[in-house]
């Protein structure tokens, strides 16, 4: 059964994880969260009431009986109001579930979701859902979605209060969506297999919980980039054998990482080598191999290195942290510590592509990509057609890595539309494009999204404007 909850929270500083010195220590050093807080009185000239952090947010404290609880069981939901960057608060409906989920070994967790319509939207009114996945793409707690996403949150740096313009375009188009924390609550940024693992059980609770009016047979679209969309591959690739009863019509990857081992030699001693330190850190209590190579071979500014990375938020990890080499940090060459056997076992763990999607795909990739290595991702969908998936692969020639995501949105929703209203896919080939923002198609929908993003930064209502066509009846995949 479901419990809601109304949490009255009063303001916290925002702060890292604890640090990733060792391998448990960002679950030794949380303070147990007390029981009784005292909310300030609010008036109108106040700033909006600072949410608390997971760690110190009781409503994120799993029950006794978890183990016993079936994965995707809402364990308690709350509502919450949404802030664009935490400040303009946003007219949407807005809910969190708290429920149960799996780690990358296969042992209960509790997890969490956002999950939200458009304001006013009718309950009763059929309408899909989309699992978007967020470029979380850090250790640090102030990143999670469930916090960043909040009105008052304090996340300067996170890449997920940036996406919420984007999201908005889908709640205007009818659906129901689920952002679920996909790294989990020890901010696992890089993990194999459980964020699908958390978003799949996320959708498994977005379609019980009663106010979003969903049901079993909801066609579930996903989307995600960069780091988002590492998560929606996963998500895909788990779908068929650990959820196989949700109806994911159709996902589109962008930029979706590959193969974690290209993208570290790929941004190694670049503009963008922050991103780098962040993984190390959330992979090490993971990986004892990794852990084992790191307390051997790092030196004191190597581990002084991890303990800021793991506290920064991903855009400030950029601005601090690049042009770093990491065999700069380490008593041997790096192409040693690369080559050791536990650091190859786990690249291979972390790579994509090993496992079928039977949803059809839509892939799209910027060729001059500052982050994500193209043969990766080439060789992702490679994977993934061999074992018959449907892949409709778009390369881009001009956008690089962070004007891809807004300039594809339209071309993304127009695609997930057509899954959902079950069109079937006209071509699974490989197209090069010299920009995905050339169709007239896609000019109609970026002028789209700047109406919605002035609705967005001026805190007007996100109402429905389309009725979703959904097809009449489930059908398999493609």
């Amino acid at each position: 059964m479901s419990v809601t909850v109304d949490v009255i929270e009063r303001g916290e500083g925002a702060s890292g994880r604890a640090s990733s010195g060792r391998p448990n220590d960002r679950t030794r050093g949380r303070q147990t969260p007390r029981k009784e807080r005292t909310a300030p009185v609010r008036t109108a000239m106040t700033s909006p009431i600072r949410p608390l952090l997971p760690s110190r947010d009781p409503f994120m404290i799993p029950p006794a009986d978890l183990a016993r609880q079936a994965p995707g069981a809402i364990l308690r939901s709350r509502k919450v109001r949404i802030g664009l960057l935490g400040v303009v608060p946003q007219q949407v409906s807005a809910w969190q579930l708290l429920y149960r989920s799996t780690d990358m070994h296969g042992d209960p967790e509790a997890a969490i979701t956002t999950v939200l319509l458009p304001l006013g939207a009718d309950p009763e009114a059929e309408r899909p859902l989309l699992a978007f996945e967020s470029a979380v793409d850090a250790t640090a707690e102030q990143g999670a979605p469930s916090y960043a996403l909040r009105l008052g949150a304090f996340a300067p740096g996170s890449i997920t209060q940036l996406e919420w313009m984007l999201i908005a375009n889908a709640l205007e188009r009818g659906w129901a969506v689920s952002i679920a924390d996909h790294e989990g609550p020890h901010g696992n940024f890089g993990a194999p297999r459980e964020p699908g693992y958390r978003s799949l059980d996320g959708i498994r609770a977005a379609l019980r919980f009663a106010p979003l009016g969903l049901h079993a047979r909801t066609p579930v679209a996903v989307w995600g980039y960069s780091g988002g969309g590492m998560a929606g591959s996963w998500l895909v690739e788990m779908a068929p054998t650990y959820a196989p009863e949700i109806d994911v019509v159709g996902a589109v990857l962008g930029a979706p990482v590959g193969d974690p081992e290209q993208v570290f030699t790929h941004l190694n001693g670049g503009a963008f080598a922050g991103f780098l330190p962040i993984m190390i850190s959330a992979l090490r209590p993971l990986y004892p191999a990794l852990d084992r190579v790191l307390e051997a071979e790092l030196n004191a500014d190597g581990r002084r290195l991890l303990d800021v990375a793991a506290r920064l938020a991903p855009l400030l990890a950029l601005v601090r942290l690049g042009n770093r080499d990491v065999g700069d940090y380490l008593n041997r060459p790096l192409e040693q510590v690369l080559a050791e056997p536990g650091i190859r076992a786990m690249f291979d763990d972390l790579r994509l592509g090993g496992n079928i999607p039977q949803c059809p795909l839509l892939v799209i990739q910027p060729l001059g990509d500052q982050v994500v290595a193209t043969a990766g991702i080439d060789a992702q969908v490679a994977g993934y057609r061999s074992g018959g998936a449907s892949v409709t692969y778009v390369r881009d020639r001009l956008s690089e890595h962070f004007t891809l995501l807004p300039l594809a949105t339209p071309l993304s929703l127009d695609w997930l539309a057509d899954r959902i209203a079950g069109v079937p896919v006209s071509e699974a080939g490989t197209r090069t494009v010299w920009s995905v923002a050339a169709d007239p198609g896609s000019w109609r929908g970026l002028l789209g999204m700047a109406l919605t993003a002035t609705r967005v930064a001026l805190g007007r209502p996100l109402r429905q404007q389309d009725q979703p066509r959904l097809r009449p009846a489930r059908t398999m995949a493609a």
